[in-house]
């Protein structure tokens, strides 16, 4: 017993002791911040003696908590957070004593970990809180006294926020630190999601660095953060971080003191701030899971920088290689002939910084003199393995042509979150044609790379005014990547070109913006929930990357940190595409504005002040009216006889859902015979009832049509809904027999199978593809659609989608009597739409556009309708006249005419600027134009106020048009030759 006591004296002896020594070593806010864990702080002042023998001490290791203790030594925190990598930190401290433990040469950290991430539904969802009159008060006042910059009228809403995300947070903390959280927030938010800044503390050895990252990368983003500073030989004394919902995506907010480990002061102006600056905000763009970051960055090989632009430099080359050759230039060998000679790695990537580096002095010589030298290492790579270096000095020359040929880039911009660059549309030639055959053959007009942590993509157009969708592919798993990634150039060039020739009637050419988001670990790890934060992460700053480069005063770049070698103007409109959800597209006008690019909100037709394609079937309009047309030639009024239709694209897709609610407003005899969506396929023989069909059209996808307004013989399939027995996955199919459904499970062979054939086998007399991924139809399964007895399964077709047939498939299908209305002239609508929706945006207030929309819309609808006719009854025309001439070579001749028409009078009136006012002109303007704008004076009184560009290209587009839709060539050879001889041979 006397032992016992006497042991009991000398633990509560050395527990005070503890307790006394803690109190000295740490600042106060450190045992505010523990009040909540008693039993963690009272395992410390007992235990901590024994941190002289173990590694770690754990205080608290609970669901939501981790709460430990240990000596510090280097990388001890990024130690740590590299064991729990997969859960989501929403509160860090890591605090240190200022002296070493009791018998030890290290010091005591402190880490303590919450895991309690609210959703942003709950805190959409959040409601009414009551915060203390007293906290509140406390707060502001800090506000008032620490930062008087701070936006006051938000504090109430600021603060509700993190309440809601951390209750216990805001009740015990301090109020500075609250006031600097909320402080630090607001400053991110309005530096665009990207915020980083350093205070030098009292003292001066020690410095506090504020970072705030809006929609961070997800679980491992505090580990990066911190092997930053630890690859910096930055030592973090303490961190407070936050990780918060603002309802719509998380926002890391971190305060790290951090002090230099050879004594020296980390102040603003210093060159290792500059580095950490760098090195944090490219946090943004470098993977953690790339062999660039896990094999070279963190061993000190490349810097973060040349990591992210290597990365940037194998999606590039893969690219541009792998769509002709995919099995020469898989992905894996790209990124072996850069990992295998980091050397060379490097000498491109220092190329690159000689030439777009702003620092750097006297560049032209530099640059002649690097680029000599890394030619000539390209051209003699040569390692003895003749297939291999063949293969890896391709590579590396399409690195170098890449580097030679961009013309602007935001690398060299600090707060960024994706990479853009602008290249001369030339190094397509230079690159050759054993890489670029399978490429339409004419040359755009521009091309611009994005590369970002989590995708890729391009930005393909194809004139300088320049029109096309912003679409963004989703890979799910490992082979949606490899498989996109390898043909992203070739889909992107040819959907731009596409648009080229679908743009013919308006004044901005065709592009195309498509990016690759890779979300195959989410669908690994479970985490679905996750895709929607990512995709937003990857648009967003792929957008300020856009406007990075784009955003000019006087034509050259206005970033000072963006070289640019090209120097003019160039007005790009991103029509929203696939995956570009209606808060994104008001999110990247708001920046346009906001950033002072010349479209301002014109950039991307909005949701709010612009023509909703979907509210308004725009495309649609077009698709239908081509299809009137083309079977009034094949004998069929809609209007008045029965025809039986086909579809893909479900009824809450935009085109062939609108495509579906006009035919059904119009052709009562109309019997849909099929339709095909992302969630089910529907056959009917006698066609979709038109009741249960309207119930759920623009609403509802397919899976929500009812299988019991079914018609004998007709089944549906259910692509949602799987379930899963053993290791099989099982997919529904109901069949409506004599009166009652049946249903069975089918294997996802069967499903695959009897999915992919409906297409080709269901009979109509005529096919709508209003949905689906490009090349359904191709040159190894076109037969198919032909039925036993040589018939066709549908007389013609009107491509309501892009690409769904590939240009061979036509063809053969056309040589076999399919009348085929091809993409880019019966989908021309939507596009045709959103141009008038920037005359509207630069002819009108906001305020006006809401309150003529109605007749404005009604006015742009009319001008659908004509040009769709115009080239519909155009191309049955000419094809009457030389039958043997197919439909879709008549179209891609009419676009390519008018935009030859374009071209020509576009340079003409931009050399020629004094025509633009005068009366002959000025009626071609308005002819162009809705007649609401023709009408009212006050708008056509600022037709004058226009951009030159844009009035030389309203006027080259509607003369160029309306001179092959309306034109009679011998009688316009005629007015010529007589012009001629007025001129030439006087009376």
């Amino acid at each position: 017993m006397k032992t016992n006591t006497a042991a009991f004296k000398r633990l509560s002896a050395a527990t005070i002791d503890n307790r006394a020594w803690l109190m000295e070593q740490f600042p106060p806010y450190f045992f505010i911040a523990m009040k909540d864990e008693p039993a963690a702080m009272a395992m410390l002042e007992r235990e901590m003696g024994s941190l002289a023998e173990n590694r770690r001490l754990v205080l608290s290791d609970r669901e939501k908590c981790l709460i430990q203790a240990l000596p510090n030594v280097p990388g001890s925190l990024y130690d740590t957070l590299r064991r729990i990598p997969e859960r989501e930190i929403s509160y860090a401290m890591i605090a240190h004593s200022e002296s070493p433990l009791p018998g030890t040469d290290r010091t005591l950290e402190i880490q303590r970990f919450e895991f309690d991430r609210r959703t942003n539904k709950e805190i959409l969802d959040g409601g009414t809180v009551e915060i203390p009159t007293a906290i509140r008060a406390r707060v502001a006042s800090a506000l008032r006294k620490s930062y008087p910059d701070f936006a006051m009228g938000e504090l109430d809403r600021l603060l509700r926020m993190v309440w809601l995300n951390n209750e216990k947070y805001v009740r015990m903390a301090w109020p500075e630190r609250v006031a600097q959280v909320l402080n630090l927030y607001q400053k991110g938010v309005k530096a665009g999601g990207l915020h980083l800044d350093v205070e030098e503390m009292e003292g001066g050895r020690e410095s506090r660095i504020h970072f705030a990252v809006g929609n961070p990368p997800q679980n491992d983003f505090l580990l990066q953060v911190m092997e930053v500073f630890n690859r910096l030989d930055l030592g973090v004394n303490r961190a407070y971080c936050l990780t918060i919902s603002n309802g719509n995506h998380p926002y890391f907010l971190g305060t790290f003191y951090v002090r230099r480990r050879d004594g020296e002061v980390l102040s603003r102006g210093s060159e290792l701030f500059s580095r950490l600056k760098d090195e944090l905000c490219n946090t943004q763009i470098l993977a953690t899971t790339s062999i660039a970051y896990r094999d070279f960055v963190t061993k000190g090989t490349f810097s973060g920088r040349e990591g992210s632009l290597i990365n940037a430099f194998i999606a590039f080359t893969h690219t541009n290689l792998a769509h002709n050759q995919p099995d020469r230039f898989g992905l894996d060998d790209v990124k072996s002939a850069f990992f295998s000679h980091p050397e060379i790695a490097l000498q491109l990537a220092e190329l690159f910084s000689v030439r777009f580096d702003p620092a750097v002095a006297e560049r032209e010589p530099l640059y002649a003199a690097k680029l000599e030298e890394t030619e000539r290492v390209v051209a003699d790579y040569n390692t003895g393995h003749r297939y291999l270096d063949e293969v890896r000095r391709a590579i590396f020359r399409c690195c170098l042509i890449f580097i030679k040929h961009t013309l602007k880039t935001n690398f060299y911009v600090l707060e960024k979150q994706a990479l853009a660059f602008r290249l001369d549309p030339s190094y397509l030639t230079e690159l050759g044609s054993d890489f670029t055959s399978d490429l339409p053959s004419a040359l755009p007009f521009r091309v611009t790379f994005f590369f970002s942590r989590f995708g890729f993509g391009y930005h393909i157009g194809f004139s300088d005014i320049a029109r096309g969708g912003w679409r963004t592919v989703i890979a799910r798993n490992g082979d949606d990547f490899i498989t996109n990634a390898n043909t992203i150039f070739r889909e992107n060039f040819v959907l731009a070109h596409t648009q080229h020739l679908k743009n013919k009637d308006i004044y901005e050419g065709g592009s195309k913006l498509v990016l690759i988001l890779d979300a195959g670990d989410l669908q690994r790890s479970g985490e679905r929930d996750q895709e929607v934060l990512r995709l937003y992460k990857l648009q967003y700053g792929v957008a300020n990357a856009f406007l990075d480069i784009f955003v000019t005063g006087n034509g050259v770049a206005k970033l000072p940190a963006v070289v640019d070698y090209y120097r003019e103007d160039e007005p790009i409109e991103l029509g929203p595409d696939e995956n570009m959800h209606d808060a994104m597209i008001e999110s990247i006008a708001r920046i346009s504005k906001e950033r002072g690019y010349l479209l301002g909100i014109g950039i991307m037709s909005s949701k709010n002040v612009g023509i909703n394609h979907k509210e308004f079937g725009v495309t649609s309009t077009g698709v239908v009216r081509f299809a009137e047309i083309t079977m009034a030639g094949l004998g069929i009024d809609m209007v008045n006889d029965p025809f039986s239709v086909k579809f893909t694209g479900g009824p809450n897709g935009d085109v062939a859902g609108n495509a579906m609610r006009i035919m059904l407003e119009r052709y009562p005899r109309m019997q849909i015979r099929l339709i095909l969506d992302g969630t089910a396929a529907l056959f009917d023989p006698q066609g979709a009832r038109h009741e249960e069909l309207g119930r759920i059209l623009l609403r509802e996808d397919l899976d929500g049509f009812n299988p019991q307004a079914l018609h004998e013989g007709g089944f549906m399939l259910f692509r949602s809904g799987s379930r899963t027995e053993g290791l099989k996955t099982l997919y529904r199919k109901v069949t409506m027999g004599s009166g009652a459904l049946s249903e069975q499970w089918i294997s996802i062979d069967e499903f695959s199978r009897e999915f992919g054939d409906l297409v080709f086998t269901t009979q109509a007399d005529l096919f709508i593809p209003g949905g689906g991924r490009p090349e359904t139809i191709d040159a190894g399964n076109w037969e198919r659609f032909f039925l036993p007895d040589g018939t066709p399964s549908a007389r013609a077709i009107i491509e309501g989608a892009n690409s769904f047939i590939t240009p061979q498939a036509r063809m053969s299908l056309q040589k076999r009597g399919v009348i085929i209305m091809r993409d880019a002239s019966a989908n021309k609508c939507g596009v045709i739409s959103s141009s008038y929706e920037i005359i509207a945006n630069l002819l009108m207030k906001d305020s006006e556009f809401l309150a003529e929309k109605e007749e404005y819309v009604a006015g742009v609808i009319s001008i659908l309708e004509k040009r769709a006719a115009d080239e519909a009854r155009l191309i049955l025309k000419r094809h009457r006249e030389n039958p043997a001439l197919p439909c879709t070579e008549i179209s891609d001749a009419i676009s390519t005419e008018i935009n030859g028409h374009y071209a020509r009078l576009f340079r003409f009136f931009q050399g020629r600027p004094e025509l633009l006012g005068q009366a002959p002109f000025r009626r071609v303007i308005l002819a162009h134009l809705p007649a609401l704008v023709a009408e009212k004076a006050l708008y056509r009184r600022r037709i004058g106020t226009l951009p030159q560009k844009y009035l030389c290209a309203i006027l080259a587009a509607e003369l160029g048009s309306s001179m092959v839709y309306r034109g009679d060539q011998e009688t316009e050879f005629e007015d010529i030759l007589r012009l001629h001889i007025d001129r030439n041979f006087a009376a």
